[in-house]
């Protein structure tokens, strides 16, 4: 029985360095093996991946997209206004060995780098270039974000400005602005109804004073739209110039 121990032992080790040394890795995996401290090559996978440990050293890299959630920001904008801004960024490493070498921690150092721009950027545009102008800000943040992490393999394929939280005096004062732009366009409006209006009343009149006949017909039909409503006595002037021409009329 004691004999079975070294035997047993042996096994233990033999499966403990398999499970070490067979390494499988998926199709969005690589992994970047470094031997004596020294890198080994290109980066390897996906499928069957061989290290022999503790010879080797392997790091795993995922090189799917990474949503990353900027947190909120203290901003500054150029016309000193402070506003809370957080944004989103999309990243995914397009060379292993750049993001293994080159870099400490590349998610933390991406991370880092776009609280930074995003603060820096931002502080340079006004409020209303970036509540309106807000894709421009997007695609300079993209460029200069990208242009930092590059020589660490990471490519930067996309940075969103998701909220801008304004202070409430702000949002008060902007409400306002708001309310008076549209009580402004509201009148201009009207002015210009009441100038079309008076336009055509004007060219009506013309009209209506080159022909006697017509300016009758029409007092004729104001007086039918006033018997129409619902009164029991209408008192009215009645013109000489309307009697004169039914008396023409009948001497013809």
């Amino acid at each position: 029985m004691t004999s079975l121990y070294p035997l047993v032992v042996v096994v233990f080790l033999g499966l403990v360095f398999l499970s070490r040394w067979i390494n499988i890795l998926n199709e969005y995996e690589r992994a970047v093996v470094f031997r004596l401290g020294r890198l080994l090559g290109k980066p390897k996978g996906p499928g069957l991946v061989l290290i022999f440990w503790p010879i080797d050293r392997m790091v795993k890299i995922p090189l799917r997209t990474v949503v990353h959630d900027v947190p909120s920001q203290d901003v500054i904008t150029k016309d000193n206004v402070s506003v809370k801004v957080n944004a989103v960024v999309y990243f995914r490493v397009v060379d292993p060995l750049k993001a293994v070498v080159e870099v400490e921690n590349y998610l933390f150092a991406t991370s880092q780098m776009a609280q930074t721009t995003l603060r820096s950027i931002l502080g340079q545009a006004d409020l209303d270039e970036l509540l309106a102008d807000r894709e421009k800000l997007n695609d300079r943040l993209q460029t200069i974000i990208d242009a930092h992490t590059d020589p660490w393999g990471i490519k930067v394929s996309s940075v969103e400005v998701k909220h801008v939280d304004l202070p409430q005096e702000m949002q008060r004062a902007m409400a306002r602005q708001a309310e008076a732009e549209r009580e402004k366009r509201a009148k201009i409006i009207h002015a210009e109804g009441e100038m079309q209006a008076s336009t055509r009343l004007a060219e009506a009149a013309d009209i209506i004073s080159q022909n006697a006949t017509t300016l009758q017909l029409r007092y004729l039909q104001t007086l039918t739209e006033i018997a129409a409503e619902q009164n029991s006595t209408i008192l009215f002037p009645i013109p000489i110039d309307l009697l004169t021409a039914f008396k023409g009329s009948k001497d013809r």
